[in-house]
């Protein structure tokens, strides 16, 4: 309930700026514009992602993949990394923290292990492996249009080596701190039966058939709308006790809708004008570093998109909006705000009842963060 009245509160502030003009009428709806399809895929998505597990889908998946782990965890572990990555560069950042979250928790519940290190796992990765193509993150879809429309294997050739950095320095550090989790062997539970075999049939189809069609070039929420319907039709004839209003994020919508408005009256009212003054120009390591901390401190502060969209017009170069895109997607690892991922990812957790300290998961941010966009910047640097 905290989440939806900040949500609230935000979106009155955003309103009481838009009804005083400090936000223009335009610039309003264009931002409408912008962020309908992206909180649409979000209740979509997740609606798909309550019902799949429901029928069992991800259950059955995690008791397959500890049987590929052989008994042993860190092995279990590096499964669960190139899972997370392989879907944040393919399927989305958003997708990673909606879907993958509940499978590595069963995983880990699954063979006994503790469920932080694989979440923790899933949520770092969700936003540092997000650099990679255009399609792992709204804001690289947002930077490959400012580069002048480059294809995706031009894109992924500029930021192929900021991506790998990015994703092995957070990934070292998990494994250093959850080294005596993870360097135990461990034996799998009894499996759980398929309860309704027709359910579960079908919401697997789903899933599976959803995931190319996020990557195929069509608006990600038209798939994640139709999926949505389709097993929430199936559901209502075979199940229809689980469909409810509790299935819809409405609280993180209403967070996300309020954050996007406050900040875009901020934005209106001077904030990206400041922002460009702190992030300088040129295209020397130092100058680049200047960029991505910045974006790395902006999206912190107020979000990685907002962030983005603040500091875009002092980018003004493929390699400037790179090294952007480094602060912005590889940074937001200490403030439960700094990702839309991130908010998910910890919608997940509650919902399987697994809970991490805010204060512990900033703390962890502070120390990955900076190192990480440091190095990954460095990389650009050096192979741009």
């Amino acid at each position: 309930m905290r989440t939806a009245i900040v949500g609230a509160v935000l979106l009155v502030l955003g309103a009481v700026a838009v009804a005083t003009g400090l936000l223009p009428v335009p610039d309003a709806l264009a931002l409408w514009d912008r962020v309908w399809p992206i909180l649409l895929f979000v209740v979509a998505v997740t609606v798909v992602t309550e019902l799949a597990a429901d029928a069992g889908v991800f259950t059955v998946v995690a008791q397959q993949t500890a049987r590929w782990g052989r008994g042993r965890a860190w092995l279990l572990w590096l499964l669960v990394v190139v899972v997370a990555a392989l879907s944040t560069i393919f399927l989305s950042l958003d997708t990673t923290a909606v879907l993958l979250t509940p499978v590595v928790i069963v995983l880990a519940r699954h063979a006994g292990l503790e469920p932080l290190p694989f979440a923790l796992t899933t949520v770092w990765m969700a936003n540092v492996g997000s650099l990679l193509l255009p399609v792992s993150n709204l804001t690289n879809l947002l930077a490959q249009h400012a580069m002048g429309d480059p294809s995706p294997f031009a894109f992924a050739a500029l930021m192929w080596a900021a991506a790998v950095v990015a994703m092995i320095v957070p990934m070292l550090v998990v494994f250093l701190i959850s080294r005596r989790q993870l360097l135990v062997r461990y034996t799998t539970g009894p499996e759980d039966g398929i309860e309704d075999r027709v359910l579960f049939w079908i919401s697997a189809a789903v899933v599976v058939a959803l995931m190319p069609l996020l990557v195929s070039g069509i608006p990600v929420w038209l798939p994640a709308s139709a999926a949505a319907v389709v097993l929430i039709a199936v559901f209502l004839v075979r199940r229809r006790e689980v469909v409810r209003f509790g299935l819809l994020p409405w609280q993180l919508v209403l967070l996300a809708s309020g954050l996007f408005l406050f900040i875009e009256a901020l934005h209106a009212n001077g904030l990206g004008t400041l922002l460009a003054r702190v992030s300088g120009t040129g295209e020397s390591p130092l100058a680049l570093l200047r960029l991505s901390l910045t974006g790395m401190v902006g999206a912190n502060a107020i979000d990685n998109l907002p962030a983005y969209l603040a500091l875009e017009p002092a980018a003004g170069s493929p390699v400037r909006l790179a090294a952007l895109l480094i602060g912005v997607n590889a940074g937001p690892l200490i403030t439960p705000w700094a990702s839309l991922a991130t908010l998910l990812w910890h919608q997940r957790l509650s919902s399987f009842d697994v809970h991490i300290r805010w204060s512990r998961y900033m703390l962890l941010g502070l120390l990955v963060a900076p190192v990480t966009v440091v190095l990954a910047t460095l990389a650009l640097a050096a192979t741009a």
